[in-house]
């Protein structure tokens, strides 16, 4: 019986320590402008470092007008969290959309949504989530998605947003739960500028639980 509790306790032990948390602050000022490094993977869209206000930002370029996104860090094997300051701009009646994700392409988005007054958590284009949000044009904003495994394989998605010149909000604005979430693959950033203007991002730090090294 000794003999069993003792293996029950380092098995638990073993799968503790199985995923090692990893993380990651992003920042685009020592790097040159234009192309992405290969840091920054691009899936899809035109995206570039530029500098705005004399600090350098990874953008997303308004040509063509289309879901853009780009992958950083590596790819998680659990809970995971991305957190990024964006800079985004109407023009008359059109607004972008914009956000992050973790877990992959097919993964979780938290994306502000001006045209529908709203901060959504979509996954495989389904809104699975939304709740009113107000977005101030011209004006730095910051967004943090997390995704955590509770207990009997229950995940927690959660979502916040708010001025990049306040303080983070206590509770989280936007919610969801899922049921058997693999939880694997990159953190990303995202983007559609539908009002022809480029998207700004800039400070993301990501952290992720990824399998340890062979």
């Amino acid at each position: 019986m000794k003999r069993l509790l003792l293996a029950a306790s380092l098995l638990a032990a073993l799968n503790l320590h199985a995923q090692q948390l990893q993380t990651f602050e992003i920042k685009a000022d020592d790097w040159a402008e234009g192309e992405p490094p290969k840091e920054v993977f691009v899936v899809d869209g035109t995206i570039k470092i530029a500098a705005r206000e004399g600090n350098k930002a990874i953008v997303i370029d308004p040509a063509p007008i289309t879901d853009a996104s780009a992958q950083l860090a590596v790819s998680a094997a659990g809970n995971a969290s991305i957190e990024a300051r964006v800079f985004a701009t109407k023009r008359g009646r059109s607004t972008p959309r914009f956000g992050v994700s973790v877990h992959g392409m097919s993964g979780y988005r938290l994306l502000v949504n001006p045209a529908k007054k709203a901060l959504e958590i979509v996954k495989n284009d389904q809104t699975l989530a939304t709740v009113p949000f107000t977005w101030t044009t011209d004006a730095w904003l910051k967004v943090k998605l997390e995704a955590k495994k509770g207990a009997d394989d229950a995940w927690g998605i959660t979502g916040k947003a708010w001025a990049a010149d306040a303080a983070e909000p206590a509770e989280a604005l936007i919610k969801h739960e899922d049921k058997g979430l693999k939880g694997q693959g990159k953190c990303a950033i995202w983007a559609t500028p539908f009002s022809g203007e480029p998207v700004f991002f800039d400070d993301i730090r990501i952290s992720i639980e990824a399998a340890p090294a062979p």
